[in-house]
């Protein structure tokens, strides 16, 4: 979502295991992530690497498939601040166990629709629970911005995103902005810069077959 670990988990002398965050409408974006059964070093990285881009964009979440990776996984920051690490979530399979409060609408963005902001109604508060990088249980509350947060990256790992949320009518005020994210997708897979859409699902798989 657009608005300790990075720094001691990220080893620069590795080469980089997620290279860019991908832009509607990839196609990694509908792909609904599978839970992961293990944890490991590359796992760490993984998620280091994810942090790090979440920072660099101005983000506050940022869930696996927008990097390309077919995991049940995002990362979260609320406060959007690096330094902030106690605000700092990262959650294996998560689950929303209840949502609490009424209903709010209030303006998001995403990572992967760079440039596009509209009004989402989501649950105000809500319990979650997930796995952390030690493979303990984990449970959080939260409310207002984080709730909101970790609400839109579960989305993205049942392959949907924030714009297929919307009222018709702010659909409609977006719609220009994403035929512009599609031409540019078109384009660059044109220039070979994109894979087609079967080398994509079969990347997917195998990197599932790795771990979930």
């Amino acid at each position: 979502m657009a608005s300790n670990i990075a720094g001691p988990l990220l080893n620069t002398a590795k080469p980089r295991l997620i290279q860019r965050i991908v832009q509607y409408p990839h196609p990694a974006l509908r792909h609904r992530c599978r839970p992961l059964r293990q944890v490991d070093a590359e796992l760490w990285q993984m998620v280091a690497e994810m942090l790090e881009l979440m920072y660099e964009r101005d983000g506050v979440g940022l869930a696996a498939n927008q990097v390309d990776l077919p995991y049940r996984l995002f990362v979260m920051n609320p406060t959007g601040d690096r330094t902030q690490k106690e605000q700092e979530f990262v959650l294996i399979n998560p689950e929303i166990l209840s949502r609490k409060g009424g209903m709010e609408e209030k303006e998001e963005g995403c990572l992967s629709l760079p440039g596009i902001f509209a009004p989402v109604r989501r649950s105000s508060k809500i319990v979650l629970a997930a796995y952390n990088l030690q493979g303990q249980e984990v449970k959080y509350e939260f409310e207002g911005l984080a709730a909101r947060a970790a609400q839109h990256e579960l989305d993205h790992l049942d392959g949907v995103l924030f714009i297929d949320r919307l009222r018709p009518a702010c659909l409609a005020e977006i719609r220009e902005k994403l035929l512009e994210l599609e031409q540019e997708f078109r384009t660059n897979r044109r220039l070979g810069l994109i894979p087609d859409d079967a080398q994509i699902a079969a990347r997917l798989a195998a990197l599932e077959a790795l771990r979930t």
